[in-house]
């Protein structure tokens, strides 16, 4: 467990403030708000109904979104999983913090092993939350509230668990990126025991959420609290209830199924479409376990006095592990430097400030939301952790926050067909500095955001100022670079990609239109009957 003096400095800086305003930390509330933080895995842009998708539902989380604000400009600070947690946890971008690859990933000559032949090594990156940061729960346990965790971690081994950095108590959160064993038990979890076979892991993750209100409940012990409920879902294994599957496949054939679902990629084959019934009725039961949260704050009182948080942590899978779904009109997906891969649904409510659905337009990332929270809460700013984020309170209070650069830094290839890559957005202009090459792309996203229109050519004064800000930020930080790789072969490398066009894509046509079939059986359905004793 973290034990440093900094926490007890913090600690007595929070009661001081407190005692010396003569006021609780929330200006409109009796008692210091609650905080609820929602954070889905793999989970896209438009995978929500509230932003156009036709085919999946997700009705609980658009009551977020009526009920709050939506920032259409909402990013995770990566393509990828780890570094988009720690950037939340920490308030700092990926090439400050170190985690710049999901954890466990290949890196330097390792990655040769993935048989990908690429031109580069991909950079080394930290495999551990660094202990030394205040983290987001840290600070809240300092200012005197209990905190809980729930689902995902990926932020280390044993020894950098939830519990060790700030949570009182951790349910499911370990190692591990995806949920080992399933979504349906018995799973494999040595933080989250296995209670009844069939049970679905989204919804006991939401059951230990509503738990935690009811036995912490503020009433109760007097002080408020900060829960963190991280889904897996829905990150592949992509399973569902045969149920949703028929209910799925049936609309899939209602809107009309294509003749075709992939578009070969710069690696890999991309989804096109929204249509696969097995990842919709993933989609459905999270969406129901965020129901199952947001009704156990209302039903015990809570949830005029809590502040809820909705996002993810990179784009929807649209290529690599389960090809599961399609963000277009953004281009690429989960490990892509595009719109696809880092913009995401980003929701706050905040029951005193707002009521009813707003949107806003300032660009924001993961890292804003611990300042954010902060402020929200009546509690100091720490500006020396949160060093990358900003609060967005003026924006929830109708006014401007001054333009400031969003980096992004993956100095890595994935598993999904991204490329190596930098990017800077600042106001509408996004430019991306791609290593094997050196190349550049640039942007107006108010214009175009498909990212269809490179302009760098014909803007080069935009792309070198650009270009010269990303750099001097990532010089500033200590980040890392890849390199090339002096066994590289073009011709292998071609080879492969050849393969990939001529037998993963026609195989992925097979198999999405097979899923799709009214012959379709899934066996025991991952195991998903409830087993009634």
């Amino acid at each position: 467990m973290k034990q440093r003096s900094h926490l007890w400095l913090l600690a007595i800086a929070v009661v001081a403030l407190v005692a010396c305003n003569g006021e609780n930390p929330a200006d409109s509330s009796e008692t210091p708000p609650n905080i609820v933080f929602i954070l889905a895995d793999d989970f896209g842009w438009k995978d929500v109904s509230y932003n156009g998708s036709g085919y999946y539902e997700t009705p609980h989380i658009d009551r977020i979104a009526q009920g709050g604000f939506t920032l259409t400009n909402g990013y995770a600070t990566c393509q990828v999983c780890s570094p988009s947690r720690a950037s939340i946890m920490t308030g700092k971008f990926p090439a400050r913090h170190g985690i710049t690859d999901w954890i466990g990933a290949r890196a330097d000559t390792a990655w040769r092993s993935a048989g990908r032949f690429n031109q580069l090594l991909p950079a080394e990156y930290e495999r551990v939350l660094n202990a030394e940061d205040t983290t987001l729960a840290e600070a809240f346990k300092a200012a005197g509230y209990q905190t809980f965790f729930a689902g995902k971690w990926h932020l280390g081994n044993k020894g950098s668990w939830p519990e060790d950095h700030g949570f009182d108590i951790n349910k499911g959160g370990w190692d591990k990126g995806s949920p080992i064993g399933g979504y349906f038990s018995p799973w494999t979890n040595p933080n989250l025991d296995n209670q009844q076979a069939g049970e679905n892991l989204s919804l006991r993750l939401a059951d230990e959420t509503v738990n935690f209100f009811q036995t912490h409940h503020p009433d109760t012990t007097g002080q408020p609290f900060f829960a963190f409920l991280s889904f897996y879902a829905v990150h592949s294994p992509i399973q569902t209830t045969e149920e949703r599957w028929a209910k799925y496949r049936a609309k899939a054939e209602e809107q009309g199924i294509a003749p075709s679902g992939y578009k070969m990629g710069h690696f890999l084959p991309i989804r096109q479409v929204q249509d696969n019934p097995i990842y919709a009725g993933l989609v459905e039961t999270m969406d129901e376990a965020v129901g199952k949260v947001l009704t156990g704050l209302d039903e015990l009182g809570l949830a005029e006095n809590t502040i809820v948080i909705f996002t993810s942590d990179n784009g929807g899978v649209a290529a690599g592990d389960a090809f599961s779904t399609s963000n277009l009109p953004l281009r690429g997906g989960k490990g892509y430097q595009y719109e696809g891969g880092i913009r995401e649904p980003y929701l706050v409510k905040v029951p005193w400030i707002k009521e009813g659905a707003a949107e806003i337009t300032t660009p924001a990332t993961g890292t804003d939301l611990y300042p954010t929270l902060l402020e929200l809460a009546g509690l100091p700013l720490l500006p020396h952790q949160h060093q990358d984020g900003v609060s967005l309170v003026p924006a929830f209070e109708g006014k401007a926050i001054p333009e400031r650069p969003l980096i992004w830094h993956y100095p890595h290839y994935g598993n999904q067909g991204g490329e190596p890559s930098s990017i800077i957005r600042l106001g509408n202009w996004k430019l991306i500095h791609y290593y094997e090459d050196g190349r550049q792309e640039l942007f107006d996203l108010s214009r175009d955001l498909e990212e269809q229109n490179d302009l760098a050519a014909e803007r080069p004064e935009v792309a070198q100022r650009l270009h010269r800000q990303l750099f001097e930020y990532l010089e500033e930080v200590g980040a890392r670079f890849p390199r090339k790789d002096p066994l590289y072969d073009a011709q292998k490398e071609q080879a492969y990609l050849q393969s990939i066009e001529n037998e993963l894509l026609p195989r992925l046509e097979e198999r999405r239109l097979h899923t799709l079939s009214p012959d379709f059986d899934g066996g025991d359905w991952w195991g998903s009957q409830v087993v009634e004793d």
